[in-house]
């Protein structure tokens, strides 16, 4: 990613009704409020859409289009059809963002291979993940007390993501993202072969295009 300072990814990790979508709510108001600039990966586990029938980019979809970009003053949005179920590790999904952002913020993604934060609540009924997943770096709860294992790491009180968000801030430099580690072949691909006539072939496909997209 260019840029003088490293882009910053940090996942939010826990069972559904946990609070990990009013957490990230809340701190992506707080980190804009220091002039940060902040994007969120959101995983989806089931068919979701965001065009609607009858509007011009779903026709567009309907008909057969691999992409339809669409553009205003205000928003820009990419929808991309896959030829077949096609899962994108979250990695991927870092890759197609703005490499300007100062914050990525990843909901879901709990078995990535990404520093996380988990949120955990007793009231779920859910096991903590802390235990076993190495890559929690956190845990946000609201009762601390009912933690299941002793731990070592951070306990973040889950009711004041003021605090949650200077402690990302505090520790930021942990969370730097460095895309090669994760990415290679998309940061440095390989030569391709000229062909008969002796051209060379445009740069590979990216994330979106891989094989069985």
């Amino acid at each position: 990613y260019s840029g003088d300072q490293a882009m910053k990814v940090v996942g939010f990790a826990g069972y559904s009704g946990s609070g990990k979508t009013t957490l990230v709510e809340q701190l992506i108001a707080r980190l804009r409020a220091r002039g940060l600039r902040v994007s969120v990966v959101k995983h989806a586990h089931h068919r979701f859409d965001i065009d609607h029938p009858g509007k011009d980019t779903f026709r567009h979809r309907e008909a057969g289009a691999f992409e339809v970009a669409i553009a205003s003053s205000r928003r820009l949005a990419l929808m991309r059809e896959f030829e077949r179920p096609t899962e994108l590790s979250v990695h991927h999904l870092i890759a197609e963002l703005w490499d300007g952002v100062d914050w990525v913020l990843v909901e879901g993604f709990r078995g990535s291979d990404l520093l996380k934060v988990e949120v955990w609540r007793p009231a779920t009924g859910h096991p903590a993940r802390y235990p076993d997943d190495d890559f929690v770096v956190a845990i946000a709860t609201d009762a601390p007390a009912a933690l299941p294992v002793p731990t070592l790491r951070p306990v973040l009180d889950l009711n004041d993501a003021e605090a949650i968000a200077r402690w990302l801030i505090d520790n930021g430099q942990r969370f730097d993202y460095d895309p090669e580690r994760y990415l290679p072949h998309l940061c440095h691909p390989p030569p391709t072969a000229p062909d008969a006539a002796g051209r060379r072939a445009g740069p590979p496909a990216g994330p979106g295009r891989a094989p069985g997209a």
